[in-house]
């Protein structure tokens, strides 16, 4: 652990002490010391340091590079000696850089507008300049010897004012290249003191051919136009650096909006594979190259295989693939990174916390190579003296460090490969090689591996001139996908079916590479893809409105979970607050967040459905969940967008029916809710009428991303004539039968399976009261009975079945008669009988009834069985895409058991349905 004995960083013998650069910094500057405040550097210590060397008359260059040397054998002591956290070295050096950077800004500013005036913005207030820090600058990385990787960009093209006797005036753009040559020169320049940091351009637009400084329209337009799938990783850690006034500016945000949707995309971007795999290649290559000739320039620590680029590539390259779904993984420093993709489920946890140990034991040792000369290298040295040095300034024995250090790098290295799926294969270039291509040679070696209805549809697909038009590298993913499906085809792991179904789902979307790139790259995927897609027909067309959620198929806990709300809300809360860092939470951006997270739970829960993991009532029972859930996060997040809120959170309850209340909601089912306040002020009516009607907009709204829900009000008192929003005390009266405007019985029907899915705990309590007062009522049971039957017969009318077929829902002895049997249970007996009064369902209560001597022994609980196989049997008809109506003995017993429960309710033979 780091001391805070750090009063003086000069003492003989010290394990720092045996650094080359350490001993050259004493000679030079042994009466500086007490310069640098002591403990870790910081900002102000610099600053002041900084300022007593121009005080001594020195000039800022000068000043500049002694404080960088200052910083450097401080850090030296704290890191080799007291052990000092690698996150703190890092941010000493960056907030150097920062500090530095501020300063030759202001300085070059100072001398080119003393030669041709300020440079003007079209509204007259000076022109900005932004001093963007790149890879480890932006990330607060930088290691002892980094360069600095930078990018100008100015806020306007303009003229300069010029001097007062009219010369001197030059373009926005000249001025501004004429600076970033000038604080290149202050900072990066060698002279007797040494530099203050390497500086590096070269990942500005068009690279070394591009100009020093570029407006943010032509960066604008650069990366739209010609931005490199290479150039996103690098933008991945971008941030203004200097000057230190510019960097909170509202102007800065501007430049926010231009790189995000640059660097993240709004779908699943696995194109960008290939483009890592050829920059790590070439990473590679060029390592190689410095290795010809010298064996000792393997052990790279940042290079080599297993090295601290292979850990950036891993959290980076996820990043880009998920961070335009996933805002919360959009953070620059990679052990934040880290943390945020295990929490996210996109890494194991072992795995992160493996990448994470080895990033701070090779940033560590690539520190201390750099403290022994101060060159930029990261190549392990050759001498026993050096190598033991290192170990032990890291607490460890020569042949520990030695082993650590493999263990780490073989861990880095099957994670980086895993991720990028298996090693590079070993080519050769010389006569008579020819190299290996994983993709099928050309269409009829595909075709004919398939049997024959599916090499038909692909011969008709071929054809089609959305194929034929595919690029090269789409064509080549393409029959890749193909091919490996025709594998599965014949070794029986995948059915044609799903192969089918699998090429009607592709063909929608041959435009959009990147879904053929994450095919090719996830195998995983493209097998439960094709194992879903061949169980049942309604998951293809899922697929083709949100194939977003496809990638959903890549996670190994997918069929051992449920849907957790509390895990839910917290990733969609880091999701908003991801968003609101970088001023993105608009409500538009809001109604996306919410869609694409409901239908990716949607899909999880179809998965495992199909698979067989769940049975129909616990589908029910989760989409239910999910739909509580998602009206509780919409009414707070619409509520803070509402312009007359007046309170901290709604005095609003949202009442469910139907589906809904009774917790059986099917995909795609809508919801049946009703809306009341009970809320004292004054203009309350209003208030809630307005705001209901800007949740509804947020709930069936149509976006890129689609809609939520479909909402039906229809059961709110009075129907479509009634208010959309009523108080919670004309809610109560009217359902309770107080005054002239009352509920129909029918009203009451749906109260059985109503409930309070939103609202106040006080608000879930009154509600309570008020459907136990309804469902207990007196009632004269004859009566019931004729109301209940009348409407029974209203609905049979209208879904009266054509032909000998069954109607699993409305036919004679279907679900709706065991619905309408238990309403009429619950309204008739629940006031002498307490257990029907709990909204437990049509089977619970179907149970209770039996138990409690109100049906004959056995037809409770038949009813119940049947119940749930004919729910069963909807449930699979609905995913298959097929008709509700089946021949009538298929289903005859449960048939039977319904008849016998309607039978036992309604008693007289001429009240049964028919």
């Amino acid at each position: 652990m780091m001391t805070h004995a750090t009063e003086a960083t000069t003492h003989a013998g010290g394990l720092a002490a045996h650094s080359r650069l350490y001993q050259r910094l004493h000679r030079r500057y042994d009466t500086a010391w007490s310069l640098l405040a002591p403990g870790m550097p910081g900002r102000a210590a610099m600053a002041a340091a900084c300022e007593q060397l121009l005080a001594q008359g020195k000039d800022l260059p000068t000043s500049l590079r002694i404080l960088r040397q200052l910083v450097v054998e401080r850090l030296m002591v704290l890191d080799c000696e007291h052990g000092a956290p690698l996150d703190a070295v890092c941010t000493a050096l960056t907030t150097l850089a920062e500090v530095a950077l501020d300063r030759a800004c202001r300085q070059a500013r100072t001398e080119l507008d003393a030669l041709h005036g300020a440079p003007l913005a079209p509204g007259g207030a000076p022109a900005q300049l932004w001093c963007i820090g790149m890879g480890k600058l932006g990330a607060r990385e930088l290691n002892v010897s980094s360069d600095v990787d930078l990018i100008f960009i100015y806020e306007n093209d303009g003229e300069t004012t010029g001097l007062a006797d009219g010369r001197g005036r030059i373009s926005n753009h000249e001025y501004f290249v004429r600076a970033v040559k000038r604080v290149g020169a202050l900072i990066g320049d060698q002279t007797a003191d040494g530099f203050v940091f390497r500086v590096d351009l070269a990942l500005r637009p068009h690279g070394h051919s591009g100009p020093l400084a570029i407006s943010l329209p032509a960066l604008e337009d650069y990366l739209r136009l010609h931005g490199r799938e290479w150039e996103r990783f690098a933008w991945l850690k971008s941030r203004v650096v200097a000057p230190a006034e510019c960097v909170a500016q509202p102007q800065v945000q501007a430049l926010r909006q231009v790189v995000l949707p640059f660097v993240f995309r709004r779908y699943l971007d696995y194109a960008v594979f290939d483009a890592l795999r050829a920059l790590h290649r070439q990473i590679r290559q060029d390592a190689q190259r410095r290795c010809a000739g010298h064996p000792e320039r393997a052990n790279d620590v940042k290079l080599s295989r297993g090295g601290i680029r292979e850990i950036e590539f891993t959290v980076q390259l996820v990043q880009v693939v998920r961070g335009g779904q996933f805002p919360e993984l959009r953070c620059r420093p990679t052990l934040e990174a880290l943390e945020r993709l295990a929490r996210a489920g996109l890494m194991p946890p072992e795995s992160s916390e493996a990448l994470a140990q080895a990033y701070v034991f090779l940033r560590r040792v690539e520190h201390r190579i750099q403290y022994l000369d101060d060159q930029q290298t990261h190549v392990l040295p050759v001498s026993d003296e050096d190598i033991t040095w290192i170990a032990h300034t890291m607490g460890l024995g020569c042949c520990e460090f030695l082993r650590q250090l493999d263990a780490h790098r073989e861990r880095v290295a099957h994670e980086f490969d895993e991720l990028l799926g298996g090693p590079p294969k070993k080519t050769c270039s010389g006569p008579g090689c020819k190299q290996a291509d994983d993709a099928p040679a050309d269409w009829d070696a595909v075709i004919q591996a398939q049997p024959a209805a599916v090499a038909e549809r692909m011969r008709q697909w071929r054809e089609q001139p959305r194929v034929q038009q595919l690029s090269d590298k789409a064509t080549g993913r393409l029959l890749r996908i193909l091919r490996q499906t025709g594998l599965w085809l014949q070794d029986g792991s995948a059915t044609e079916a799903g192969a089918l179904r699998l090429i009607a789902w592709l063909e929608l979307l041959l435009r959009r590479e990147s879904y053929l790139a994450l095919l090719v790259e996830r195998p995983l995927v493209l097998n439960r893809l094709i194992s879903l897609l061949g169980a049942a027909r309604w998951p293809a067309h899922y697929l083709q409105q949100h194939p977003g959620v496809i990638d959903e198929l890549a996670s190994e806990a997918l069929f051992g979970e449920r849907f957790d709300a509390q895990a839910f809300r917290q990733e969609l809360h880091e999701r908003r607050a991801a968003l609101a860092s970088t001023s993105e939470d608009d409500e538009e951006a809001l109604l996306n967040l919410l869609r694409r997270a409901h239908h990716a739970e949607v899909f999880r829960t179809l998965a495992r459905d199909v698979e067989g993991r769940l049975t129909v009532e616990q589908v029910a029972d989760d989409l239910s969940l999910l739909a509580d859930t998602l009206l509780s996060i919409t009414v707070h997040w619409c509520w803070e967008h509402f312009k007359g809120r007046h309170r901290e959170a709604p005095q609003l309850a949202i009442i469910g029916y139907g589906k809904l209340g009774g917790k059986e909601l099917g995909y795609g089912s809508d919801l049946d809710i009703v809306f009341a306040f009970d809320d004292t002020a004054d203009n309350a009516p209003e208030l809630y009428a307005a705001f209901v009607r800007k949740l509804m907009s947020w709930l069936t709204v149509k976006t890129g991303e689609g809609d939520l829900y479909e909402i039906d009000t229809q059961l709110r008192p009075n129907g479509n004539s009634g208010l959309l929003v009523t108080s919670f005390d004309a809610y109560a009266a009217y359902q309770q039968q107080r005054g002239s405007n009352t509920a129909w019985t029918w009203e009451h029907q749906a109260m059985t399976r109503a409930r309070c899915v939103l609202g106040s705990d006080a608000l879930h309590a009154r509600f309570d009261a008020v459907r136990e007062a309804v469902i207990t009522a007196p009632r004269e049971r004859a009566q019931l009975a004729h109301e209940i039957l009348a409407m029974r017969e209203r609905l049979r009318e209208a879904h009266r079945a054509s032909g000998a077929l069954f109607d699993l829902k409305h036919g004679q002895g279907g679900m709706v008669d065991v619905e309408f049997a238990v309403q009429y249970l619950v309204l008739a007996h629940s006031a002498t009988h307490a257990g029907l009064r709990e909204n437990k369902g049509n089977i619970g209560l179907l149970e209770r009834a039996e138990q409690a001597g109100l049906l004959p022994p056995g037809v409770g609980h038949a009813a119940a069985d049947a119940y749930r196989t004919l729910r069963q049997a909807q449930h699979r008809a609905r995913l298959n895409e097929e008709p509700t109506r089946v021949p009538p003995q298929q289903l005859a017993q449960e048939r039977r058991a319904v008849l016998a429960l309607w039978n036992a309710v309604f008693t007289a033979r001429e009240n049964a349905p028919g």
